[in-house]
C-alpha cells in the first residue's frame, strides 16, 4: 500500500483559487484521514494480536477503514455500535456495507454504551488490540506527522506564499497533530467542529493532552451533526460543479460555510485545504438530501 505523498491538485471555487491535498486519493480502500491515523498499526508489526476491536457510528469512516486495515493484517474486526437500523440490515449501503464486505463484524450494543459493553461485556483478551472511536489516540500521530512533513515540503516550493491549512474536524485529532507539527513552519491550521460545539473539540484536545490548538471557525448558524441543511447541500453541489471533486456531505459543507467568510477577511493567506476522503458514506447521505431537497445536477 503506497500511502503518502497524495497529490495537490488547483482549483477555482466563486472568486477564489485554492489548493486541495487529495488524501482522498491515497488507496481505494484505506484513504483520507483514517488512513494516516491508523497508518503505524497497517506498517508496525503487533506481535500476538489477532483482533481489533472499536466503536462508534454504523457509518463511520473508520469503521470501512479499520475494515480494510483487518483484511491487510488478517485480523479479525470487532466493531461495536449502539444499534444498527433495519433497513440498512435488509439494505445494506454506505461505509456499513463496504465494511461488510471486508469481512467486518459489526455488534449491537443497544442497552450499553458501546464503550462501556467492550470493557465490561467483552472484556478483551491479550489478543485483542482496543482504539478509542475515530482514532482519537496518540498512535495517530504517527501518520499525521508524516501528511505534515509532505505539506511542508510542497510549500516549500511556493515560500513567496502564506498557506493557511483547512479541514473539518470530528474529534479533531487530524487537525491537532496537524498544528503540531506545522506550527513551527508557520502554517496555521484552521478546522471547525462538526459533531459538537468548541467546547467539545477542546475537551477532545485536551485529552489528548494538547495546551496550543488550531483555530476554530464557526458558522453564523446552529449546527447539529448529522442535521440536513439546504445551504450545505446546495454548497457541495457548487463545490462539485466548479472543482468536479467530490467531496463529503456530512463534514465538508459545513467546513466550507465556515471558511468562506474567514477567507473574506484573510484575503492574503493561500488555503491549502485538506480532502480527508469519506466519499463512501455519501452512499447514504446523498439520498436522504435528495428526498428532502430534490435532485441535484451531479445526481
Amino acid at each position: 500500500m503506497k500511502l503518502e505523498s497524495s497529490p495537490v491538485t488547483q482549483h477555482h471555487f466563486r472568486d477564489l483559487t485554492f489548493y486541495l491535498k487529495r488524501d482522498d486519493q491515497l488507496h481505494q480502500h484505506f484513504s483520507g484521514n483514517k488512513a494516516r491515523k491508523f497508518m503505524q498499526l497497517l506498517q508496525e508489526a503487533q506481535p500476538g494480536i489477532d483482533t481489533l476491536i472499536c466503536y462508534g457510528s454504523v457509518q463511520a469512516n473508520s469503521l470501512y477503514s479499520l475494515a480494510a486495515l483487518c483484511r491487510v493484517k488478517k485480523w479479525r474486526l470487532e466493531f461495536y455500535v449502539h444499534r444498527i437500523p433495519e433497513w440498512l440490515k435488509e439494505n445494506p449501503s454506505g461505509n456499513y456495507r463496504g465494511a461488510m464486505e471486508l469481512g467486518a463484524e459489526i455488534i449491537e450494543c443497544r442497552d450499553m454504551h458501546p464503550l462501556d459493553f467492550i470493557e465490561s461485556v467483552r472484556k478483551p483478551e491479550e489478543n485483542c488490540l482496543v482504539l478509542p472511536e475515530g482514532g482519537r489516540a496518540q498512535i495517530s500521530e504517527y501518520g499525521i506527522k508524516g501528511l505534515a512533513q509532505e505539506i511542508v515540503h510542497w510549500t516549500r516550493f511556493r515560500s513567496d506564499k502564506q498557506f493557511v491549512v483547512a479541514l473539518p474536524s470530528g474529534t479533531g485529532t487530524t487537525a491537532l497533530f496537524l498544528h503540531k507539527h506545522l506550527q513551527r513552519h508557520n502554517i496555521p491550521v484552521i478546522t471547525c467542529s462538526c459533531v459538537g460545539g468548541k467546547s467539545y473539540l477542546k475537551k477532545q484536545w485536551q485529552e489528548l493532552g494538547a495546551t496550543d490548538t488550531p483555530t476554530i471557525l464557526q458558522a453564523d448558524y446552529k449546527h447539529h451533526f448529522g442535521k440536513l441543511y439546504e445551504n450545505e447541500y446546495r454548497l457541495w453541489q457548487e463545490l462539485f460543479d466548479s472543482t468536479l471533486v467530490e467531496f463529503d456531505l456530512l463534514y465538508d459543507p459545513y467546513m466550507w460555510e465556515c471558511l468562506l467568510p474567514w477567507l473574506e477577511n484573510n484575503s492574503g493567506k493561500e488555503l491549502l485545504y485538506l480532502h480527508q476522503g469519506g466519499i463512501l458514506g455519501n452512499e447514504t447521505m446523498l439520498p436522504r438530501y435528495q428526498r428532502k431537497f430534490g435532485q441535484t445536477q451531479k445526481a
